[in-house]
């Protein structure tokens, strides 16, 4: 029966340490910013690694030509390359905590 209890207990000390990793790497997340871009450049898009933008940025050369349409490709090309290195960089960071074992709720 011991040994049942230093197991949950061995289990629950392991579960705190990957918290505490998993609160590091948030926190790290959060403070690591990508770019991710559009329009061949003409639209820049600054992230952080927790997928919140930061800025956005528009080339005057693209907001003078006036077409609309190309102004709203370009950002949302620009977001998607955002969003899309967020979320690999996320993955990437919690692989190396779970061991590649995928937690779902745990991002």
């Amino acid at each position: 029966m011991s040994g049942s209890l230093g197991d949950m207990g061995n289990l629950l000390k392991q579960a705190q340490q990957m918290q505490r990793q998993l609160d590091r790497v948030r926190g790290e997340l959060k403070e690591t910013i990508l770019v991710g871009s559009g329009g061949g450049g003409s639209v820049s898009l600054r992230i952080n690694g927790d997928c919140e933008v930061q800025a956005l940025e528009i080339a005057d050369e693209l907001i003078s030509a006036g077409d609309r349409a190309a102004i709203e490709e370009s950002v949302l090309e620009a977001l998607r390359d955002g969003i899309a290195q967020s979320s690999a960089l996320r993955r990437e960071r919690m692989s190396e905590i779970t061991g590649g074992l995928n937690l779902p709720g745990m991002f």
